[in-house]
């Protein structure tokens, strides 16, 4: 990497990350195409459901046999949870599996839209916080509940851009924007995302890093966009470091006319 495009890690409590994009490994035709799509993405950190996922070696292949763990911090999430005593109780059965304190916490408040119920969510955070795991919260882009969840100890807060696999991208961006304002822990866009200008602009408006999967896996040739993801995030958040120039109304000449040299034809 050239100097000028040199940027601080991603540190989300003890855990530090050379990659602002984090990756799922959910709904992929095969461990194969997992595994080259992961190292693809340049991810350092994945995203696995526990209550999904086999944990259990000797019941046959598992998705954790193409994750090396030398490479790849492996982020366990709540996935599937509906309430918030299931969603502590897989975060245990993480830990205790996984060896990490490190933890997606996703309370979801029905089947149909997926989207996080924040009492749930709350109550969840409130109780893994307690018991000293590194939460990184799910939930929605509201700015005062990611107020209270950075309150309550969350090491990281996760506003939907959209609904979870709806391709939508982000489609409020002044919440992320006052959110961005509120907090400061990691402010990191999860689920939502459809191609790579999504993540473009999450990262342009000044997000932390962003977390996707189907984006990736549901794409017609998922290695090349795990590649279009890695690039698009690097690039959104080169610009948001740059600093974009000032949008104006009217036409603004890149050639000054002051100093230009009389008579001259161009």
């Amino acid at each position: 990497m050239m100097d000028h495009e040199a940027d601080t890690p991603l540190v989300v409590g003890d855990t530090v990350l050379r990659s602002r994009l984090l990756v799922g490994t959910g709904k992929y035709k095969d461990l194969e195409e997992t595994r080259r799509a992961l190292e693809i993405s340049g991810s350092d950190c994945v995203t696995v459901a526990v209550r999904r996922v086999n944990l259990d070696a000797s019941k046959g292949p598992s998705l954790l046999d193409a994750i090396d763990r030398t490479k790849y911090q492996i982020l366990p999430n709540t996935a599937g949870c509906f309430d918030a005593s299931s969603a502590v109780r897989t975060a245990e059965l993480a830990r205790d599996v996984l060896g990490t304190k490190l933890v997606k916490l996703e309370v979801l408040g029905d089947e149909k839209t997926l989207l996080p119920d924040p009492i749930g969510t709350l109550e969840a955070t409130k109780e893994l916080v307690s018991q000293g795991f590194d939460v990184m919260v799910y939930c929605s882009d509201d700015p005062r509940l990611g107020v209270r969840l950075q309150e309550l100890g969350a090491k990281s807060v996760m506003p939907a851009g959209s609904p979870i696999g709806s391709g939508q991208g982000v489609l409020n961006h002044n919440a992320l924007r006052i959110l961005l304002e509120l907090v400061s822990v990691p402010v990191i866009v999860d689920a939502g995302v459809g191609t790579a200008s999504d993540v473009a602009i999450a990262m342009e408006l000044g997000a932390h890093g962003v977390l996707l999967n189907t984006a990736i896996a549901g794409a017609r040739e998922p290695l090349r966009m795990a590649a279009a993801m890695r690039d698009a995030c690097r690039a959104g958040r080169n610009a948001y470091l740059a600093g974009r120039i000032e949008k104006k109304l009217y036409a603004h000449a890149s050639s000054p006319m002051a100093g230009r040299i009389a008579g001259a034809q161009l």
